[in-house]
C-alpha cells in the first residue's frame, strides 16, 4: 500500500508528478511503513494488560467487590497479644560472615 505525501520540495515542473499520480490526486506516493518487532511487543503487552484486568476482576468477584481496608484492621486485643507472641517465637542464629 502507498499513501500520498505532500510534494513540497519536489520538481517544480510537475511533469513527473502528473505522470505518476492519478488525475485529481496531489503529492508523491510513498510506501507505507511496515510492522516490525516493536509492533509485536506492543501487541504482547496489550494482551498482558487485558489478561491482568480480567484476573483482577475475577479476584474482586471472589471478595464481592469489597475493597475497604477496615475489614483488615487488627482488633485492639490482637495488638495487645502480638508483642507477647513475637517474644515467645524462637529465632534462628544468623551465621557470621567472614
Amino acid at each position: 500500500m502507498s499513501r500520498l505525501r505532500s510534494g513540497r520540495g519536489s520538481n517544480p515542473s510537475g511533469a513527473s508528478r502528473a505522470a505518476a499520480a492519478p488525475r485529481g490526486a496531489r503529492g508523491v506516493l510513498v510506501p507505507a511503513a511496515k510492522s516490525d518487532i516493536y509492533v509485536a511487543l506492543l501487541g504482547i503487552s496489550l494482551a498482558a494488560v487485558v489478561i491482568s484486568c480480567i484476573l483482577m476482576a475475577l479476584l474482586l468477584m471472589k471478595y464481592e467487590w469489597k475493597v475497604s481496608v477496615s475489614s483488615a484492621a487488627p482488633t485492639p486485643s490482637a495488638l495487645a497479644t502480638a508483642p507477647a507472641q513475637l517474644a515467645s517465637t524462637p529465632t534462628a542464629a544468623i551465621p557470621a560472615r567472614c
